[in-house]
């Protein structure tokens, strides 16, 4: 959920050009064509922004956010799945009782965006909801949920979750809580807990798809052997290319595959970050954008294109972010491969700095040889794929 930032002049001079500069006519008629899907998009925490306008067209190299309408429009993004992200806190009562009631404040946010667009946009919660959607001219809104610290203790909460349209969720985030280990923490439950087991449970039988990004290579272990559909990586990447423990190794890809279910591309654990308390602190000042005067947003560029210079947020390129898909395909196959950027959580990189660069991504599958119907896969077939199998189940259990 990190805000990330990318040289403030080079966003200024060159993104949109970066944006379709490679992309030919036949590419851009044919991405547009396709029904395209991002499996993680984190733009909900902006919504509650005070005067942010999802409708609007903003520029990421001054408010720094990566996903609006005309930008999906403009990048030929037909939707995907809205994070309900919560910080991970203390597992106590009063923790969990807070972390709900953000929970359903974000959900209500969502809802709220989609209600007030409703030429735009539309709520989906079944697989065949996308493609009708699509038909439409309106731009397909799922809901996740990235974090089932919320829960608490309760998993009769999933129920609520799942007719308030949620339709993805992972059991962890950062820290481990009282459903697993988390991939950036220490063990403590060895993988999931006795609730966290409980709670692949009740997913399987609500229809939920189960996703493991963020989980711990034990919980991720534990999730495919017990989960009764196949599960999916919302957004994570190969570890054979950038070793952090966020990205899964080739041969966890493999069994992934093996028993049907999907990785999604993210575009943040790419290459390495700069996590200094300098940009904690530019990153807090952007957090405030709406509310800054002229002459303070003025200083706030100035601030960051200074650190820029000194000490580049990344040095994740377009290119390193198609080498990483491309293993992903090589390893997985065209069938279990798709993107979840983490648009508004983090992702982008150089050359793909937010969604209306997406057209590039189908050009170079069509120039590594994929197909029509391979990236078709790889853009929303695969993830919706796995959506089906899990409301068949739910169905068959019923």
């Amino acid at each position: 959920m990190r805000q990330c930032v990318i040289p403030a002049l080079v966003l200024a001079l060159g993104s949109a050009a970066a944006a379709h500069e490679t992309v030919s006519a036949a590419d851009q008629l044919l991405h547009e064509q396709l029904l395209t899907l991002d499996a993680h998009l984190d733009t909900p925490a902006i919504f509650e922004r005070q005067g942010w306008d999802f409708s609007a067209w903003h520029e990421y190299a001054w408010d720094q956010s990566q996903v609006d309408i005309p930008r999906m429009q403009a990048g030929g993004l037909d939707g995907g799945f809205f994070v309900i992200y919560t910080p991970q806190g203390e597992l106590t009562p009063a923790g969990y009782s807070k972390a709900r009631e953000d929970a359903l404040l974000r959900a209500t946010a969502i809802q709220r965006v989609v209600a007030a667009h409703p030429d735009k946009l539309a709520l989906a919660t079944t697989a065949a909801d996308a493609e009708r959607i699509h038909k439409e001219g309106k731009r397909v809104v799922y809901q996740s949920i990235e974090n089932s610290y919320p829960l608490g203790g309760d998993l009769s909460l999933l129920g609520t979750f799942y007719r308030l349209g949620v339709r993805m969720a992972g059991p962890v985030h950062s820290k481990n809580n009282q459903f697993a280990d988390s991939t950036t923490d220490k063990p403590r439950w060895n993988g999931l807990s006795p609730l966290g087991r409980q709670w692949v449970a009740e997913m399987n039988r609500l229809g939920i798809v189960i996703d493991a990004s963020h989980s711990s290579d034990a919980a991720f272990d534990q999730m495919l052997a017990l989960s009764k559909t196949p599960i999916i990586l919302s957004h994570s990447g190969p570890r054979a290319k950038y070793n952090h423990p966020r990205n899964l190794d080739d041969d966890r890809m493999r069994r992934l595959a093996k028993a049907g279910g999907v990785m999604q591309l993210n575009s943040v654990f790419v290459a390495p970050g700069d996590q200094s308390e300098e940009r904690s602190a530019i990153e807090k000042r952007q957090e405030r954008w709406e509310m800054l005067t002229p002459a303070e947003r003025r200083g706030l560029v100035a601030d960051r294109t200074a650190l820029e210079a000194k000490q580049p947020w990344t040095t994740a390129t377009f290119d390193m972010f198609m080498d990483n898909l491309l293993h992903a395909i090589r390893v997985m196959g065209v069938d279990h491969v798709g993107l979840g950027a983490d648009w508004d959580g983090g992702g982008g990189t150089i050359g793909m700095e937010d969604v209306s660069a997406l057209p590039k991504i189908t050009a170079r599958l069509r120039q590594a040889g994929y197909t029509e119907q391979d990236i078709a896969k790889i853009w929303s077939g695969n993830a919706l794929r796995l959506l089906r199998l899990a409301e068949r189940h739910a169905a068959r259990g019923q």
